[in-house]
């Protein structure tokens, strides 16, 4: 049996924003509401996979290293590149493209942000890092420290669920999920756990 734990970072300094592969720093409210979920699972968790970005990298890094457990940075979990929308809050983007963001929160499939990461291959992407994760680590128990739209998708796709359930999914900052796999059956066990 295998138990993965989602943890979205914590929050960023400069607010809520499209952030997407924007790199910037958590808050010191934002790291120690990561923190405090990692103390309900040290002891517990023997490997850690974390976004290459540092809201997930620094805490996940220090976190194995204190537990000696093994980090491994993945590129393929960070979040969806938000192009033209990276750094913008919701209210700038409907300002610049007006109605474009209302669509892409009913139903993102088709769309790509401008200059963005098309949805499809964000979607293709996440798929195939969880069928790695799931034949390369068949037990045990793994941490993924990631962001809101990447843990979304991983959840949508283990419950075989489309993209537009990805929008139907409440991602408060630092929450917790987890999902069992247990002879190749997927389930979520909670979701949006908050300490």
């Amino acid at each position: 049996m295998l138990i993965i734990d989602l943890l979205r970072h914590g929050a960023l300094q400069g607010g809520v924003k499209y952030r997407g592969a924007l790199d910037e720093d958590l808050t010191q409210t934002g790291r120690e509401a990561m923190d405090k979920v990692w103390q309900q699972l040290q002891g517990e968790v023997d490997t850690i996979i974390c976004s290459p970005l540092s809201r997930c990298a620094e805490p996940a890094l220090l976190w194995a290293e204190q537990a000696d457990i093994p980090c491994v940075v993945e590129p393929a979990i960070q979040e969806l590149s938000y192009g033209d929308w990276e750094g913008l809050t919701a209210a700038q983007i409907e300002h610049a493209y007006p109605g474009i963001l209302q669509a892409w929160r009913q139903d993102p499939t088709p769309m790509t942000p401008p200059n963005g990461e098309p949805m499809l291959d964000f979607s293709k992407r996440i798929q195939v890092f969880l069928h790695h994760l799931i034949q390369e680590h068949k037990h045990g128990h793994v941490l993924l420290v990631a962001h809101s739209g990447s843990i979304r998708m991983l959840i949508a796709h283990a419950l075989q669920a489309p993209i537009v359930s990805t929008r139907h999914l409440s991602m408060p900052y630092a929450c917790w999920s987890r999902l069992k796999v247990d002879k190749g059956h997927v389930s979520l066990q909670f979701h949006a756990k908050t300490m």
